[in-house]
Order: structure tokens, then C-alpha cells, then sequence
């Protein structure tokens, strides 16, 4: 299937350094791509490039069009962002936050409005936060809170979603529920673009992209046995990819 988000030449710098150099990566429609490497390959980086939230040089486009043509509404209906760490106001209610996630679709000081409600309602509902709506985001625990972001993110109702570690503080079946959105909004012909450390879970996606130094060392499918020696490579043959009851997990070497 085309991309439906492509970057060409992308450099970008931080602090004088440069820290992606000349990437060329390609992501389908209908596909879920788990970004991975070592610490401080510069995969965040090449999330925030992506997105449009950090200067760069070279191409970026989405669903054809370059990225930079798109009004900052239109982009913002297309392509939903969750960034490390992100966060909210702590006295904001738990329904509040997700509502933000609906601000590309309104107009100016616009009241929500019923297509507005109902995508929070199917993202709370999604993340298992509905019955917690009215709290406020200081009173929830970190696992609680992430399953807040990801569900302002669901809110947008975006084709392409791109998240730099969507799994940090759930638990093991809050992770599980946040696997199942990610191949059900593939399985509907969206984008996810995830950057993962749990690499057992990045490996349940349709391709990874490993990143290496500032560069693509390699794209491909999760399944494939090049892909597995990639991975092995980039972590210094520390770990190996094996089979285990029908799934593909990373163990130490």
C-alpha cells in the first residue's frame, strides 16, 4: 500500500549535534511500524521530526502532500502525537483532557458538540477510563494518567498515529488492551508509528524500523529472519530473537 507517511533526506540537530543523518524511512496505511534501537539512537527524535514538532531539513510528507502545506487544524485531524512524558494540568478532569484531543475538530471557542462526545466517550471507553472521567488527572496513578494520554490521542480520531512510548507505566494487561488498539486501527487501514524499549511487543507489529546512530539501520517485517538479526546486530549480539509459544520475544544472549 502507498505511504501514508514518508520522510526523504531528514536531518535534524539538538544542541549542536547532529542526531539523524539523512534518514529515509517509508510508512504504510494499514500498518503498524514499531521504531526501535539502543538508547540515543534518535528515535524520539526522528517521532518529534515526524510529527512537525521539531526544526529539521529534507522532505516529510503525509498522505501525499508535503507536511509543511497542511494548516496546523488539518494536520492536527490527521495525525495524533503522544510524546515521552507527556503530561496535562493536574487539575484538569480526566474527560477534560481527552476533550483536547478533539480541539482540531472545532472551531474557535466552539462548544464540543455531539460527534465531540462520542469520540470521548469511545476513547475512555477504549482505555477503560469511563468510570473515572470526572477525577482529576493529579489524582491518578502514572498507569492511570498514560491510559489518559492515550485516550486523548484516540479522541482525535486520526488516521496516522505516532507515539514515543505509548506503554510506559501500564501494567501487563493495560499493555496488552494498547497491542489490540494498535493492529485494530491497522486492521481499519490507519497508520501507528510506536517507538517501543519493550522489544517482545515491538515485535507483535507489522515492521519494525531499527535505528542506529542517526540512521535506518534496517526496515522490515517483524516475521522476517533478516529483521531478527538486525535487532540482534544493533544490541550488540546481547540478545536473540527466539519463538515462543507463537510469538517472536527477544532473551537475553
Amino acid at each position: 500500500m502507498p505511504a501514508a507517511l514518508a520522510a526523504r533526506g531528514l536531518q535534524a540537530r539538538l544542541g549542536g549535534r547532529t542526531v539523524l543523518h539523512g534518514v529515509d524511512v517509508a510508512f504504510r496505511a494499514g500498518c503498524w511500524t514499531a521504531v526501535v534501537g539502543p538508547n540515543g539512537a534518535g528515535k524520539s527524535t526522528l517521532l518529534k521530526a515526524l510529527a512537525g514538532l521539531l526544526p529539521c531539513t529534507g522532505e516529510i510528507s503525509l498522505l501525499g502532500r508535503g507536511l509543511r502545506e497542511y494548516a496546523g487544524a488539518e494536520r492536527g485531524r490527521l495525525l495524533a502525537w503522544l510524546g515521552q512524558g507527556d503530561s496535562a494540568a493536574d487539575d484538569l478532569t480526566v474527560r477534560d483532557v481527552v476533550m483536547l484531543g478533539r480541539l482540531p475538530h472545532r472551531g474557535w471557542l466552539a462548544a464540543p458538540g455531539d460527534a465531540d462526545e462520542a469520540a470521548v466517550d469511545a476513547a475512555l471507553r477504549a482505555t477503560h477510563a469511563l468510570d473515572w472521567q470526572h477525577r482529576a488527572l493529579g489524582q491518578l496513578s502514572g498507569g492511570e494518567r498514560q491510559r489518559v494520554l492515550l485516550a486523548r490521542v484516540l479522541a482525535v480520531q486520526a488516521r496516522i498515529l505516532l507515539m514515543d512510548e505509548p506503554l510506559a507505566n501500564l501494567d501487563p494487561p493495560h499493555q496488552a488492551d494498547w497491542l489490540a488498539l494498535a493492529r485494530a486501527h491497522a486492521a481499519a487501514g490507519g497508520t501507528v508509528v510506536s517507538v517501543l524499549h519493550e522489544l517482545g511487543s515491538a515485535l507483535q507489529a507489522d515492521e519494525l524500523v531499527i535505528v542506529d546512530r542517526g540512521r535506518v539501520a534496517h526496515q522490515g517485517a517483524c516475521a522476517d529472519a533478516a529483521t531478527h538479526r538486525e535487532l540482534e546486530a544493533v544490541f550488540d549480539r546481547r540478545i536473540a530473537v527466539h519463538a515462543v509459544a507463537g510469538q517472536w520475544v527477544t532473551l537475553p544472549r
